[in-house]
């Protein structure tokens, strides 16, 4: 092993290690405070935020500009660079927030309930906040630092929960949710500012910004895309039915996509840094691809398939009975977001590639696939709807791997191979956890011996069946891991 490779996993380990940390320590209390929160609130207070969703995101994207990933995918970022993108998200931050602020009376009217206008019009200001820490975020990212990252968002998480709880015990309802998401924000970017000592020059460069637009124009359309396909759902359902059965929805998928989204998120925003300075080297790229999609494999399926299991406990019990309608929907939701990290390794690898283009021509295709499939469920209900983006997702791991075939020789026969192993074991798995905890009374007793249980049966089966993963799994999290080529 040569230095640079040598040095190349130290700072993979290190900022796989510290991304971990950094997402599960986050999730972790935000999980909790979520949980605290919905036995305070309705879900239709709930709802009332999920459908401001797609507006808030969508500007958020538009804000961004894709900029942040342009700035990680280039080797050699200047001062010029860092400034020029500073000063183009704080005016599209600003036009954003007009725009929103115009248009609220009018949402709210789509969706005949008046509350929408004052929200949206105080909860857009988030826009605004964050603009200001897009670049520090970004070279954090960058520098693969994700420890101070861990710092930043485990401290806003916790102090903004705190306030939110505070607020929705007081009785401020949805109002809680909004302060939450604004304070959230405003302490991520004081942190960020005392942490990363950057200032900006007063300066746009106009080479920068065509430089760095080449590539993440793309990547914003594409994001836009996406977004606004996972953000349809909420606006049909909120639209066609009600705030209360979008809240039950909007918590089937967050609690559905806690794991998948989390572990994958690790991955992708370690690896695209990491692989961008390997792009060159189509060996080593499709060697490390597919140990990174047998080591998310091995760890998102299990826990997705042992969430099934327990979901109607582990409801009950934490969110109470006025949940309840969360449970069907959360068991289909984790079958649709358990694949999630296949189609985001290879769209990892045409970023790294610098083939936006080919990201874009995927998400076009994809999502007027996949609304398709939304309106043809859209008549039998939300049960439905949630099966179709299951099939969806399935068929989405065979679209988003024909470039990487293309451009590596991965093809999705081999991604395939490497992921059929985990969904036989997991879904062994929770056959199991699921008849074990069927002749259990008490929702508290189910969940225990579900959790117990399936953390042993998946350990046997990982050490008979996956003994080489589960070491380098072990090691990375032991902060001691080595690539072998």
């Amino acid at each position: 092993m040569n230095k640079k490779q040598a040095t190349l996993k130290t700072i993979t380990t290190k900022g796989l290690v510290w991304s971990a940390i950094e997402r599960f320590s986050v999730q972790g209390i935000t999980f909790i405070i979520q949980l605290v929160l919905a036995r305070l609130l309705a879900p239709a207070e709930y709802g009332i935020i999920a459908m401001l969703a797609i507006f808030i995101q969508i500007s958020q994207i538009l804000i961004d500009g894709g900029f942040a990933n342009a700035l990680i995918q280039k080797k050699n970022c200047t001062e010029e660079d860092f400034s020029t993108v500073f000063f183009f998200n704080i005016l599209i931050a600003v036009l954003a927030y007009g725009l929103l602020f115009l248009l609220a009376p009018l949402i709210a009217n789509f969706y005949k309930i008046a509350q929408l206008d004052l929200v949206l019009k105080v909860l857009a200001i988030v826009l605004i906040i964050n603009s200001l820490s897009i670049v520090q975020r970004t070279q954090l990212v960058k520098n693969v630092d994700f420890r101070s990252q861990a710092f930043v968002s485990f401290t806003s998480s916790l102090l903004s929960g705190v306030l939110g709880i505070i607020l929705a015990y007081q009785g401020f309802g949805v109002w809680a949710l909004v302060w939450q998401q604004l304070s959230n924000s405003f302490f991520i970017l004081v942190f960020y500012s005392l942490i990363v000592r950057w200032r900006p020059v007063f300066t746009f460069s106009k080479r920068s910004f065509n430089e760095l637009f080449s590539f993440g124009s793309k990547l914003l359309v594409s994001s836009l895309i996406n977004t606004a396909y996972r953000n349809l759902y909420s606006i049909v359902i909120g639209k066609k039915y009600s705030s209360e059965e979008l809240g039950l929805y909007s918590r089937a998928e967050q609690f559905a996509l806690f794991p998948s989204y989390n572990i994958g998120n690790i991955i992708s925003r370690v690896m695209f840094p990491v692989f961008s300075k390997i792009q060159d080297d189509n060996e080593q790229l499709k060697t490390i691809y597919r140990k990174t999609i047998q080591y998310s494999s091995f760890l998102i399926f299990p826990l997705m398939f042992g969430l099934i299991s327990i979901s109607q406990p582990f409801i009950l019990f934490f969110l109470t009975e006025k949940w309840s309608g969360v449970i069907v929907l959360l068991q289909i939701l984790c079958l649709d977001w358990m694949f999630d990290h296949i189609s985001a390794i290879n769209l990892n690898l045409l970023y790294v590639k610098g083939r936006s283009d080919l990201a874009l021509k995927l998400e076009i295709i994809k999502k007027t696939y996949a609304i398709i499939i939304l309106f043809c469920t859209l008549p039998f209900g939300l049960i439905w709807m949630c099966i179709g983006r299951v099939f969806y997702s399935v068929t989405a791991i065979f679209i988003n791997a024909h470039y990487t075939n293309r451009l590596i020789g991965l093809s999705v026969w081999q991604q395939l191979k490497d992921i059929i192993p985990y969904v036989l074991a997991s879904a062994i798995m929770a056959i199991i956890v699921n008849y074990l905890i069927f002749f259990i009374p008490a929702l508290i007793y189910k969940l225990i011996v579900g959790v117990l249980f399936g953390g042993i049966i998946y350990s046997i089966i990982s050490k008979v069946c996956f003994k080489p993963v589960l070491t380098d799994v072990s090691a990375i999290i032991k902060n001691r891991y080595e690539c072998k080529n």
